[in-house]
């Protein structure tokens, strides 16, 4: 009895929550974060050699027994030496990688602000239209409601000076045709 109640309720649950949200997974970051993770790893790896290297160098370098081994002595040095470049390597690698990673986000959301921004072209051409349309409205209403021929005419060649090539004064030139027209 108490199994089927709670069978009951674990299907209503699963009902009631609907199928997992999808999951999104940027390659270029988890790419990233592995790189990072390998030049931490490899920078880590060489220092932990060259403290080795730095903890054992006294136990050799205060006994008399050096004077014998003075080419390992001369070997290790270099050892330790090449470690320390290929550490500085690293962490100028892991600087690097870490400035270009903040670097390409700035840019990303640059570019999410310049995608928001409207392309200043389009708007003033916008206004534009906006306002050789302002005037053949005006222009048709002098001379369609008000005939006021002469106004309407004038109103017309000033869409026709001010926007020769819009669409707008095609129409100013298609309704002085017309007016034209009507005169004969």
């Amino acid at each position: 009895m108490t199994e089927d109640r709670i069978e009951n309720l674990l299907r209503q649950a699963d009902r009631t929550a609907g199928r997992p949200a999808p999951v999104s997974v940027k390659l270029s970051v988890l790419r990233r974060r592995a790189c990072r993770r390998r030049v931490a790893a490899a920078a880590a790896s060489a220092a932990a050699v060259l403290l080795i290297a730095l903890g054992i160098w006294p136990h050799f370098a205060g006994t008399p027994e050096t004077t014998h081994n003075r080419p390992e002595l001369v070997k290790l040095e270099d050892q330790v030496r090449q470690l320390q470049a290929t550490t500085d390597a690293a962490l100028s690698l892991v600087r690097e990688v870490i400035e270009d990673e903040r670097q390409q986000r700035r840019l990303d959301e640059l570019r999410a602000q310049l995608a928001g921004i409207p392309d200043p072209r389009e708007e003033i051409q916008k206004q534009l239209d906006k306002t050789a349309f302002t005037l053949v409205y005006q222009a048709d209403r002098l001379y369609y409601e008000l005939n006021r021929t002469d106004s309407a005419v004038e109103a017309y060649n000033q869409v026709i000076m001010f926007f020769p090539k819009n669409r707008w004064a095609d129409v100013a030139r298609e309704r002085l045709d017309d007016i034209e027209n009507a005169k004969l």
